[in-house]
């Protein structure tokens, strides 16, 4: 049973360990997705609408920008907040001399 344990604990970590880089790499590298016909797999491998449109001419499918894709013309796309703040900054008052 040792032995057993000795001959898949190296493999078992290695599979965990390649499921975490799969896990955390960025699935779609474009902007333009392609849909097949018969699967209706998604492909985001794209730059271009016609890039798109070309891998599918002839085989079927649709193409459409990624829907997962975030843009910074969308209304609901993320805005990160100022690093100051809105108060403005007094300036420190000169010590009071006493005369």
């Amino acid at each position: 049973m040792k032995q057993f344990l000795k001959m898949t604990a190296a493999p078992a970590s290695a599979m965990l360990a390649l499921a975490f880089v799969a896990m955390t790499t960025p699935a779609s590298a474009g902007e333009y997705c392609r849909t097949d016909v018969t699967s209706h797999m998604q492909s985001c491998g794209f730059d271009t609408l016609e890039q798109c449109q070309n891998m599918s001419s002839g085989r079927g499918g649709g193409c459409d920008r990624d829907p997962f894709l975030a843009t910074t013309s969308s209304a609901y796309a993320y805005q990160a907040k100022p690093s100051h703040s809105k108060r403005p900054v007094q300036a420190a008052k000169p010590p009071v001399e006493d005369r």
